[in-house]
């Protein structure tokens, strides 16, 4: 467990013609890639710092902000494993609210200077000081605790209703937090409230010094309405309704700020931090917290750093070549020009398809301007990038080529052999499979070393996750490169051996066996849905299965079946719901299609079990297949199934991604007799 970092807090005086300022710099001694967080090493720093100003005497105003591009993060979250007792969380909870009240207590005229990201306790800090100022090129702010499972309990649930009202504060910690943690920018801030001026970052510090000067002076004053209470209650059940929807009462910690939201109308302050001081207390050592801090770790540290990747250089990526201009391919192709600006030659085997390719990445890349996430006089420049093309010739000089074409091992093995006459030896060949094997589709090459799985998640702007498989005679220099190039595009790299359906597919197929057999076995669809749904999980199996396409759904499942018969067994329901070409099983209502109740075979009678007995069955499969793909060396880790299933497969962080929560469940234990973190 790595030691706390500590934020120390800097003091310097400067003499204005209000008097003595006193400018605090939170610093923790790194670089922006280090945000400044709050251990009790750093709330000591605190203390101390605002002992040595009170010591002055004659100080008129304080004015904080942190080091450059980072004003704070909140509370160190790598720490959070170490408390395990609610005594210890406690003391935290007490030690935070006791150092943030103290600067709400100073006799002067206090201004938070937002420099950068402030997240959580760094946004509670800023709104312990009277006022609040913000660069305008900050995007981070935010309270993303009930996304970990944790509330903002150094003040945030009691002192944000209290400035901005109910409503706009469940915004920011309930909606935004359970919104894939959600952030607001500088000027959003301000609208709502939470800001009191924004200036530019290049005088930020200047100005806010002169703000809090005239505030001394009386020249300034800020003017704030008072909180709109009357729609209280509503608004408190919509924000418990939108928790239900995200978290299924798995999470304890969105219920409880909803709670102290609730309650912050009527307690004082120090009711309201008493009431936090609880429920940190009984929240930091749950599962759920843990689970939260194990995920917030691995995406912040090693998903950044993808385990088994050789040392050595990267191959230069100067002209990608994008094999099918279907929808997977132009996806591809607007990702390619929006991550690495490189020229793109994009093929298929019909003008056609190539037009409508063009088409969507013109639509694309024309909607992400207008959106102000590409600038629009690049746009003509950036369209001309691609080049459409129906002969293999024009990728010759590309030094990636990545195909997008039918999910067929045949037609795959095609396209890589034709394109191979063309291009130079050092040049990539990447497979977007879902499922099939890299190895395989790399065997009648003249280099097959250079065949490397390069496996995103649909939409693929939107789903961070990139699975790179490497084949039997994938070489070292085509991996490098392939994570080089993933980690360009944006997206979180996770090596995985060339196994049927990789890691995230085979995790959701051998859950949707299950699944599937349960209402072949006489249990109603609803009823199985809303119990996995309880598990946490992002969307129901059946709407899963919906976005998916139940005709991919049912090509993965029969790869699979092919290589683990005795686990992965193709219900035959499935294969005619397929057969029938229907989208799933739910109408357009939202019921059941009576078409599928009508042919779907039931067990006779029905084996029906109770929903906590449905969330073992699949629990416990889950269970067995992650050994299993550990066994096999699919991974080499557990942690590694985790960053897939957070990014690939949507699992919340108070999971734990999956084996956490497969730990803390007992399911690990009750099929293998051991846990998966057995140091947690």
């Amino acid at each position: 467990m790595p030691e706390e970092l500590v934020t120390h807090f800097k003091d310097t005086y400067n003499d204005s013609p209000a008097g003595k300022i006193a400018i605090v710099t939170m610093d923790n001694g790194e670089d922006y890639r280090k945000p400044n967080s709050f251990g009790l090493g750093g709330l000591a720093s605190l203390n101390e710092c605002l002992d040595r100003i009170l010591e002055q005497g004659d100080v008129k105003a304080m004015v904080v902000t942190g080091k450059p591009f980072i004003f704070a993060a909140g509370a160190d979250l790598t720490q959070v494993p170490l408390v395990e007792t609610r005594e210890q969380a406690l003391e935290i909870a007490r030690a935070g609210h006791a150092a943030f009240k103290r600067i709400m207590d100073l006799p002067f005229v206090t201004v938070a200077a937002v420099n950068g990201v402030a997240l959580g306790g760094g946004l509670e800090i800023a709104l312990a000081c009277k006022c609040r100022t913000a660069a305008s090129s900050v995007e981070h702010i935010g309270f993303p605790e009930c996304f970990l499972g944790l509330i903002p309990g150094w003040g945030g649930t009691t002192l944000l209703p209290k400035l901005i009202g109910p409503e706009k504060a469940l915004q920011v910690i309930i909606h935004n937090a359970l919104n894939n943690n959600r952030m607001i920018k500088a000027r959003e801030a301000f609208e709502m409230g939470i800001m009191d001026r924004i200036f530019e970052p290049v005088d930020l510090l200047d100005k806010s010094f002169q703000f809090a000067v005239d505030l001394v002076l009386g020249k300034e004053k800020v003017e704030r309405p008072e909180p709109d209470w009357s729609n209280l209650d509503a608004l408190c059940e919509q924000a418990k309704a939108f928790a239900d929807s995200k978290v299924h009462g798995n999470s304890r910690a969105p219920y409880i700020a909803i709670e102290n939201i609730r309650a912050a109308r009527d307690n004082t302050i120090e009711e309201g931090f008493a009431l936090e001081d609880e429920a940190l207390a009984e929240l930091i050592p749950s599962p759920q917290m843990q689970a939260g801090a194990y995920a917030f770790d691995l995406t912040q540290r090693r998903a950044k750093r993808p385990v088994g990747v050789p040392e050595g250089q990267p191959l230069p990526v100067r002209k990608v070549g994008i094999l099918g201009a279907g929808l997977m391919g132009s996806q591809l192709a607007v990702l390619f020009l929006r991550r690495m600006r490189i020229p793109v030659v994009i093929k298929d085997i019909k003008q056609e398809f190539v037009d409508k390719g063009m088409g969507y990445i013109t639509q694309e890349i024309n909607r992400q301007a207008e959106k102000g996430r590409i600038d629009k006089d690049k746009v003509p420049w950036m369209l001309s990038l691609v080049e459409p093309t129906l002969d293999y010739a024009d990728m010759a000089d590309c030094d990636f080529i990545i195909e997008a074409v039918l999910e067929e091992m045949p037609v795959k093995k095609q396209v890589f052999g034709e394109i191979e006459e063309y291009i130079a030896e050092t040049a990539i060949l990447a497979t977007n499979t879902s499922s099939l094997s890299v190895t395989e589709m790399a065997s009648d090459l003249k280099h097959p070393e250079r065949v490397v799985g390069f496996h995103f998640f649909n939409p693929v702007a939107a789903m961070p996750l990139l699975e790179i498989i490497k084949g039997e005679k994938t070489g070292d220099t085509t991996l490098i490169t392939a994570v080089d190039t993933g980690r360009k595009l944006g997206k979180r790299c996770v090596l995985c051996k060339d196994a049927p359906a990789f890691i995230v597919n085979r995790l959701l197929l051998r859950s949707m066996v299950e699944t599937l057999k349960l209402v072949d076995e006489g249990n109603d669809f609803k009823e199985v849905d809303d119990a996995l749904w309880a598990l946490g999980t992002p969307m129901p199996p059946f709407v899963l299965l919906a976005l998916v396409g139940p005709a991919i759904a049912l090509h993965t499942g029969e790869t699979l079946a092919a290589a683990f018969p005795e686990r992965f067994v193709v219900s035959e329901n499935f294969k005619e719901l397929v057969a029938r070409k229907k989208p799933g099983v739910y109408g357009p209502d939202g019921q059941v299609d009576p078409e599928v109740r009508e042919f779907w075979k039931q067990a006779d009678p029905p084996k029906k079990i109770s929903p906590q007995e449905m969330r073992d069955r699949v629990s416990e499969a889950l269970a067995d297949e992650c050994w299993r793909m550990l066994e096999d060396g699919v991974v080499e880790a557990p942690e590694e199934i985790d960053i897939c299933m957070i990014f690939g497969a949507g699992y919340p962080f108070y999971m734990g991604g999956l084996t956490r929560y497969l730990d803390y469940a007992g399911y690990s234990e009750k099929v293998r007799g051991k846990k998966f973190h057995p140091d947690a």
